[in-house]
């Protein structure tokens, strides 16, 4: 690797796409544990957000062994740039294989998402190109015409801006970017691009883990989004199907293309579980780079919870989450209407922040008024999650989406079972994946997604259950220690970073 950056080397960039720093919880909680439990290790940062308003403090403490952190908005891709100089002339050819390769219905080769990116690398292909060049309005003007039908020009016209100009943004900000000895992003989407564009800047290994998959979870939020110049036509299943209207199309079409590019790029992918394994694999992915490494937790940090749980089943149930759709928290409340109704006793605890998605938050309380559960559900915002789960008689996940929770391992630790939607990896988790994992028993209950009387009657199951619960109890605990620690996690972690250090 040449450099002429005299910033200290790093031995890690982390690619991170809407999380750590800015967001609590979830993977950003994975990210703020491996950077702590890795400190012979040291890491730069490039943060990627949507809008600039919607991060404006950190939520962690940065780390002495983060030696940078750049930050980058998509916001500010097409707003108009300050230059005034005449656009070169943009080569029609390359705009018209970005066009191509991005939205067009056929498949292209991988060989044409490369080519696209030397070229964004290089600087053959820039921001401007893309804005401000005859060429681009020619390329865009035939592409509608060729096909697109439904949408109106206008919306058709800032669709294609809104998913072109990020990219080419995404590879001047990699020139701010001070090297590093290995690359690891931590989603395919624009994190995961990015990382295919430094890969070609810098030379170096490229490490990609995903704790969902990305594209899977854009096509939900896409399923559901009111931002679209057309009506939602799916329910949140995760599934379009033929009849989806044509933005949404284009803007699945584009993530699935970005995501392929990425891992074509990547040298390892990493998934949590190997059910995600093999969709990386249907979704592009060359099954001999990739593998599964589970989360794990520090298990000596929730002695103390453990310790703190008083004798007998609490009369509370407990969503421990983001107030956001993907989580439905709506279920949830639903569910908790059947629980009270059999148990009044019982309380509702919403633990988690409510910024990220005001509308559905406010969607949610209302619900809660609507319900008849004021007084007994309550919305207790961000906690500390080793101060709550002792309190809780059960933690319920009713997400419609998740790769391999953390919460469901933090539960187990402080002595809580669970009872969750058939999403991800859980059913392996509560259940076990193999034969000697099950063994173990269950750590709780699985149903089906969005079935609040499935989830109220699972509820009730274990609370109504002593034994139940306390076998419950005891097949968590013992899971947890047994196969998710954080020092095998880490172990694992820091012998693919050395590997990918050694091969550069």
């Amino acid at each position: 690797m040449n450099r002429k950056d005299d910033r200290p080397l790093a031995d890690i960039c982390l690619l991170l796409e809407g999380t750590w720093p800015y967001v609590r919880g979830g993977v950003s909680s994975w990210i703020h544990q491996m950077i702590l439990g890795l400190p012979d290790l040291t890491f730069s940062v490039m943060f990627i957000g949507g809008q600039r308003s919607a991060y404006a403090s950190r939520r962690y403490e940065i780390p002495s062994n983060v030696l940078h952190i750049e930050e980058v908005f998509l916001e500010d891709a097409t707003r108009p740039t300050s230059s005034r100089a005449l656009p070169r002339k943009a080569c029609e050819q390359q705009l018209s294989d970005l066009y191509r390769f991005l939205h067009h219905p056929d498949t292209p080769a991988p060989e044409l998402g490369e080519r696209l990116l030397d070229l964004m690398v290089q600087g053959h292909l820039t921001l401007d190109d893309v804005l401000r060049s005859r060429a681009s309005w020619a390329v865009l003007s035939s592409g509608y015409r060729q096909y697109c039908s439904a949408p109106s020009f206008v919306n058709y016209f800032w669709t294609l801006r809104s998913m072109q100009s990020p990219l080419l943004m995404l590879a001047e900000a990699s020139r701010r970017m001070p090297p590093a000895r290995v690359l690891h992003a931590i989603s395919t989407g624009y994190a995961g691009i990015l990382g295919s564009m430094l890969k070609k800047r810098w030379g170096c290994a490229y490490l990609l883990s995903e704790h969902g998959i990305y594209t899977k979870e854009r096509k939900i939020d896409l399923a559901q989004a009111s931002w679209l110049a057309e009506s939602p036509e799916h329910a949140l299943n995760g599934s379009l199907e033929a009849g989806t209207g044509y933005l949404r199309e284009l803007w699945i079409r584009f993530f699935e293309r970005i995501g392929q590019l990425t891992y074509h790029s990547a040298d390892t992918i990493v998934a949590l579980y190997d059910g995600n394994r093999q969709r990386q694999i249907q979704d592009g992915a060359d099954p001999a780079r990739t593998q599964v490494i589970p989360n794990g937790i520090d298990l000596a940090q929730w002695t103390a919870a453990f310790n703190a749980r008083a004798p007998g089943i609490a009369p509370v149930v407990g969503l421990i989450g983001r107030v956001v759709p993907i989580k439905d928290v709506k279920t949830f409340l639903r569910a908790m209407r059947g629980v009270i109704s059999v148990m009044p006793q019982v309380e509702g605890w919403i633990v988690g922040p409510e910024e990220e998605d005001p509308e559905y938050a406010s969607e949610c309380r209302s619900l809660t008024a609507s319900l008849g559960l004021d007084g007994k559900v309550r919305f207790l915002g961000f906690q500390r999650i080793q101060d709550i789960l002792p309190q809780l008689g059960l933690m319920v996940l009713t997400s419609i989406s998740e790769a391999q929770p953390l919460v469901i391992l933090e539960a187990w630790a402080a002595g809580t079972p669970v009872v969750s939607s058939d999403v991800g990896s859980c059913r392996e988790l509560i259940e076990g994946g193999s034969a000697e994992d099950r063994d173990l028993g269950c750590g709780g209950t699985v149903v089906a997604i969005a079935d609040p009387q499935a989830t109220s009657t699972a509820i009730l199951g274990l609370l109504r259950n002593p034994q139940r619960w306390q076998d419950a109890q005891t097949s968590g605990q013992l899971r947890v220690n047994r196969y998710y620690s954080q020092a095998l996690m880490l172990r694992r972690y820091r012998d693919l970073y050395h590997a990918a250090m050694g091969a550069c």
